[in-house]
């Protein structure tokens, strides 16, 4: 789903936000992304969504190689990526409804259906009775969870989520990681960055350290990739076992 391959970013000053970066993420998986403040969290970020290049390396999404992408093919990559921005990016003077359903408009989405897919949206985060209140009357988890609901209109492939419960109290941010992980559970490939390292141990999900735009170490195991192939074959090891019970209950 993503691959990063010996990724260096380089800035005009001649400052390095990564350096010599390799890792992968797979479909459906679940992963944090862990570093200090500057560690090279928001820059990898930028390269997934193409909103940055990489000075020397590859880096793929969904089998598209983002170095080589056209223009005309850049909105079709980001529409398979939902962001929930560090500074969230809600508009102050519109409505929640009005955040959310800002990118189903720009996708020219009719009117009646986006509001349906809105309302759903919702519903699901948990935020539908707000959406006639504007953003300075929610709290930070409900704030939290409308940027979520907008970067989830398009239904993307990927969600980026970067710091998600930096300015939230511990209870709160349990809630919106638990809301991320259900996404995750329906089949939404998450990758979460963060430097709350409660969080991170209380969930057993695989870990990339960054600091100071290098790769320090990666834990945790890959979660077995489910395919169609692999499926018919434990299907037929489970036949062969259940004639093997039969024979020697004979």
């Amino acid at each position: 789903m993503i691959r990063l391959t010996k990724v260096s970013k380089q800035f005009r000053t001649g400052v390095f936000a990564l350096t010599d970066i390799s890792f992968e993420v797979e479909k459906g998986e679940f992963v944090f992304l862990v570093g200090p403040t500057g560690s090279g969290k928001t820059t990898i970020f930028r390269l997934i969504t193409r909103e940055a290049l990489p000075t020397v390396g590859e880096v793929i999404v969904d089998n598209w190689d983002v170095t080589k992408l056209p223009n005309n093919k850049i909105s079709h990559l980001r529409k398979k990526i939902g962001v929930v921005f560090q500074d969230l990016k809600l508009l102050m003077d519109r409505t929640i409804f009005e955040n959310i359903v800002l990118p189903l408009e720009v996708s020219g989405i009719d009117s009646s259906t986006a509001a349906k897919i809105v309302e759903g949206i919702m519903e699901k985060v948990g935020i539908l009775d707000h959406k006639d209140k504007f953003p300075i009357q929610l709290s930070g988890g409900e704030l939290q969870r409308a940027a979520i609901a907008r970067a989830l209109t398009l239904e993307p492939d990927i969600l980026l989520a970067d710091e998600p419960t930096g300015n939230l109290d511990q209870a709160t941010a349990k809630e919106i990681v638990k809301l991320l992980a259900d996404i995750n559970e329906k089949g939404t490939t998450i990758i979460m960055a963060t430097h709350n390292e409660d969080i991170v141990k209380a969930l057993s999900k695989r870990v990339i350290a960054l600091n100071k735009g290098r790769l320090i170490g990666i834990s945790g195991k890959k979660p077995k990739v489910h395919t169609e192939h692999s499926e018919k074959k434990s299907a037929i090891i489970d036949k062969e076992k259940e004639k093997e019970e039969q024979n020697e209950d004979f």
